[in-house]
């Protein structure tokens, strides 16, 4: 009866919590003890979006009939309940499109192995920046140490290294990382990681390949509608174990004793992950509590890179042939024309022979088609950042730091491999200088070799040049 006059006379929703404590320093059950009528709504009459597991609330029930098990509740509950520490967070988990403005107070009514606490709740539907920003004077520092060297104008990947280091920093860790994803394409990347001096933990390199994407794919389900996960020592990373032991396997055998790891959303879109491992277990809260505000603005920024970076790639590339487009071409020969650097330029031409034919016999879309081809045969041997559509049928590569030679073996395999394709014929033409100032001349001299090698091509085969209507009304 007393909790319950405790909790009824409050106005948020409130429970009381009961936490099982064990003579190692661990817990055992955590159970929801009884609650107001505000919270035994949110379990028995919820908010649409908000259903929880069961719709019955039972009296002394373990919290885990309501929620999908998580650590930080638990680990929030423990802190409280145990260690007689008032606490407070701001958190949006995963499970719910909702911010949590949560409250833990402890009770001073143990009962031999049974210790209490107050679980005061408040839903918002929107993220509430004063609550937010309610933080430490030292967290606060972080965080907006953390906006200013984003805002840097050095380049993104190089701020965000910076931050990286600084988060492993805070962390105290051997290692933290941040990891892109990208769910269509179901790849993923290292965007920065950094390590700790004398450490013996391996680059992601070393375990970042098509496969580890499923690996990196199965953490949301492992952080199980939280808005982290922490695993802090053995009997949390036993949670971990039984949830996704493919990935406990992994973490530990790299070396990983304890892992603190946050998903970096933005819009309702996963964009990656940021990690911390062998973190100070001692600094937990101060961790927690900087990630939950740092990773809000760190996704903000990845996906603004991202929007941008999509919004470049729809600038600069051909739309039909996925090449680099002419602006993106007058972009790179200006730049080279304009530098100072001493390595060489070589520019190979390679325009279609018989476009035109095809498109007045068997249309456009067949003349489309030729073009796939022939950026695909260039594709076979230069990186596609190299290779421009300048216009019509006609693409340009420019490489730079090449020798002579090389650049005359590669306009020799584009002829072979494009005989792969049917109806595939390119004139060519290359030139090669020693700066790569002189960009603009080698382009001249490509563009002249390339026309002398279509006329004599046209003067092989006539009937290529036009169409059959044409050659009848000449």
């Amino acid at each position: 009866m007393v909790f319950q006059t405790i909790v009824d006379s409050i106005g948020a929703a409130t429970c009381v919590v009961s936490v099982e404590k064990k003579e190692n320093g661990n817990y055992g059950k955590v159970r929801i003890v009884t609650g107001n009528r505000a919270y035994l709504d949110t379990i028995e009459k919820p908010m649409g979006g908000l259903e929880m597991l069961a719709r019955k609330f039972i009296p002394n029930s373990e919290y885990t009939c309501y929620l999908t098990r998580d650590l930080n509740f638990e680990d929030s509950c423990y802190r409280a309940a145990v260690l007689k520490k008032c606490l407070h967070a701001y958190a949006h988990p995963a499970r719910y499109n909702v911010w949590f403005n949560m409250s833990f107070i402890p009770l001073h009514m143990d009962n031999d192995n049974l210790c209490y606490c107050l679980y005061i709740v408040e839903v918002n539907f929107k993220p509430d920046a004063k609550r937010m920003s309610n933080i430490s004077a030292d967290i606060a520092s972080a965080v907006l140490e953390t906006c200013i060297k984003l805002r840097s104008p050095d380049d993104f990947r190089d701020n965000m290294a910076t931050v990286c280091e600084d988060i492993r920093a805070i962390c105290d860790s051997e290692h933290c990382c941040i990891l892109m994803m990208d769910t269509e394409k179901r790849k993923c990347s290292v965007l920065c990681e950094a390590f700790s001096k004398n450490t013996k933990l391996l680059p992601m390199e070393h375990y970042v390949d098509d496969a580890f994407y499923n690996i990196a794919d199965s953490w949301m389900d492992t952080i199980a509608g939280s808005n982290c996960l922490i695993v802090k020592n053995e009997h949390d990373m036993e949670v971990v174990k039984e949830r996704n032991p493919i990935w406990h396997h992994s973490l530990t055998s790299a070396g990983g004793k304890n892992i603190v790891l946050f998903p970096l959303e933005f819009k309702n879109e996963l964009l990656g992950y940021i990690w911390a491992i062998n973190f100070s277990s001692e600094a937990a809260d101060t961790i927690k509590e900087t990630l939950e505000l740092t990773t809000f603005i760190l996704a903000s920024e990845l996906y603004s890179y991202r929007m941008i970076d999509k919004l470049h790639i729809l600038s600069s590339r051909d739309m039909l042939t996925g090449v680099m487009n002419r602006n993106e071409m007058n972009h790179f020969v200006d730049s080279l024309a304009q530098s100072d650097d001493s390595g060489s330029v070589a520019v190979l031409f390679a325009d279609l022979n018989g476009l035109k034919n095809v498109n007045d016999k068997s249309g456009h879309g067949a003349g489309d088609e030729l073009l796939k081809k022939a950026s695909s045969a260039l594709r076979e041997i230069f990186p596609v950042h190299s290779i421009f559509r300048a216009g019509g049928d006609e693409f340009v590569v420019i490489l730079t730091k090449i020798d002579e030679n090389e650049i005359v073996y590669k306009a020799n395999m584009l002829r072979e491999v494009s005989e792969k394709y049917d109806g595939l014929v390119f004139a060519v033409g290359t030139a090669y200088q020693k700066s790569a100032s002189d960009v603009r001349k080698a382009l001249h001299i490509a563009d002249e070799l390339m026309y002398k090698d279509k006329k004599h091509y046209y003067e092989l085969h006539p009937e290529k040049k036009r169409s059959s209507a044409e050659i009848i009304t000449t």
